[in-house]
């Protein structure tokens, strides 16, 4: 096996851990400052401000192409919500009173009476 002074991977590992730990010393040095924590919270909040002036302008944006934006469909899908929960209390309700039958469905689907009545021919006599 090679030997450790003249290993090229050994010095290079060592080299890099001699550098992660500077690095580490000087930025838990620097985080400890108030500065730093100024200087993050400022960053903060114009990214937040940057991001509420891109909401805006996507809102306008989608509104100039007359498409809802996603706190309008959001809308739109809570009270969609909330007409089901109000058909299904009905439905309930009906099917405890009996006043309605229980395969609405079913009835939408049942079979047709024959057709008796045919159209005219193209000759004007009916058969």
């Amino acid at each position: 096996m090679a030997d450790k002074s003249t290993d090229p991977a050994a010095l290079w590992q060592t080299m890099l851990g001699e550098m992660e730990k500077g690095f580490n010393a000087f930025a838990s040095q620097a985080m400890a400052s108030p500065e730093f924590s100024k200087v993050m919270n400022q960053a903060g909040s114009a990214g937040a401000g940057a991001q509420r002036q891109f909401g805006d302008m996507m809102e306008k944006y989608l509104l100039s192409l007359n498409l809802p934006s996603r706190a309008q469909m959001v809308d739109i899908g809570g009270r969609l919500q909330s007409i089901e929960t109000q058909l299904s209390e009905i439905r309930a309700l009906l099917r405890q009173s009996g006043g309605a039958p229980d395969d609405i469905e079913a009835s939408a689907t049942a079979p047709r009476p024959p057709r008796t009545k045919r159209p005219p021919s193209p000759e004007g006599t009916s058969t």
